[in-house]
């Protein structure tokens, strides 16, 4: 696999990463923690090098997966985890956002004890807390990298001005937005822009649509009645019914690439920019061989044209989270 820099903060990992969310939450089908550690060994075998997960993800048991998985190759990957919310530890209920310096020391260190690892090569602010000022979030992961627990500073749906004020404080090496072909708004809303002048990788997550621009999602019977992906708004039978039409067109483009969907909405996102690395998730080894094969199609600026203006003749159909969601990114 190719290997990319994010930005300029000399990390370099592979063309894609893994995004392990779903390997035992928020999905319908989660793998068993045997199967979840073979897929992700799998997924090393192929090259993937930088790998996804977060404390609320299961909550707790995500990061010990990949733990456990990556603990044989240890010196060869990059361990992305996150920080930021509230979780009821007898429940594991989320309580809301929590981005106090305690919180994050807390977090840290029972990250780092299940994920098995020294150091967290990435710590990101999963989301951004309104009642702490995010000078001080950058603030004490600029403690915990001089202490050497953490090696990066990343951050995950912030505004532009948001990032800028958390960059002065301690540079960020990685920002993480939802990028698709579906999900563009970082692209106008001083994302992207903000990433390149100050040189800060940038990690697309749900980069096929949280499934859709597979094409494998024909009607709401394709979605699991108690996954997260079932309160969303694009996920419902109308949106799903009328967004079958940019899935077609994103066929039609593939066949003329001898490819897939999920192969070109991956590739038409590392054409974007040398230092965006996507990170899709799956729980199938067939899926993951198809997603990493995208990292071998290079697409020209034409045929990035080609494919921008096929799909500007479709609207989208749906906001991408419910209200409540929606607004708890970008503070």
């Amino acid at each position: 696999m190719k290997t990319r820099e994010l930005g300029r903060s000399g990390l370099r990992v592979s063309a894609l990463g893994f995004g392990c969310m779903g390997i035992n939450f928020a999905y319908a089908h989660s793998l068993s923690r045997e199967d979840g550690i073979a897929l992700l060994r799998a997924a090393v075998d192929r090259g993937v090098t930088f790998f996804d997960t977060a404390e609320v993800y299961g909550p707790w048991t995500n990061e010990e997966i990949v733990g456990a998985a990556l603990a044989p190759v240890r010196d060869q990957v990059v361990i992305a985890t996150k920080f930021g919310f509230n979780i009821d530890p007898a429940t594991g209920a989320m309580r809301g956002v929590d981005s106090s310096p305690a919180q994050i020391r807390r977090v840290c260190e029972a990250s780092l004890k299940r994920l098995g690892v020294d150091t967290i090569d990435v710590l990101y602010q999963h989301r951004v807390d309104p009642k702490v000022p995010i000078e001080e979030v950058a603030g004490t992961v600029r403690d915990l990298i001089a202490e050497g627990k953490v090696r990066h500073f990343g951050m995950s749906e912030p505004s532009a001005a948001t990032l800028r004020r958390a960059h002065a404080v301690q540079p960020v090496s990685v920002l993480q937005s939802e990028y698709s072909l579906w999900t563009r708004q970082v692209e106008t809303n001083g994302i992207l822009a903000a990433c390149e002048e100050l040189g800060i990788g940038f990690v697309p997550y749900s980069p096929l649509g949280r499934g859709f621009l597979t094409g494998a999602i024909q009607s709401i019977t394709d979605v699991g009645a108690n996954e997260f992906r079932a309160a969303q708004p694009r996920f419902q039978a109308e949106a799903i019914a009328q967004n079958q039409v940019l899935v077609n067109v994103l066929r039609q483009i593939a066949r003329q690439h001898g490819a897939t969907p999920a192969q070109i909405a991956l590739a038409w996102l590392l054409a974007q920019r040398s230092w965006i690395v996507p990170i899709p998730g799956t729980t199938k080894l067939s899926r993951l061989e198809e997603n990493i094969g995208a990292a071998a199609i290079t697409l020209s600026a034409t045929q990035v044209s080609h494919i921008e203006a096929e799909l500007a003749r479709v609207p989208v159909v749906g906001a991408r989270y419910q209200p409540a969601l929606e607004a708890a990114t970008g503070l």
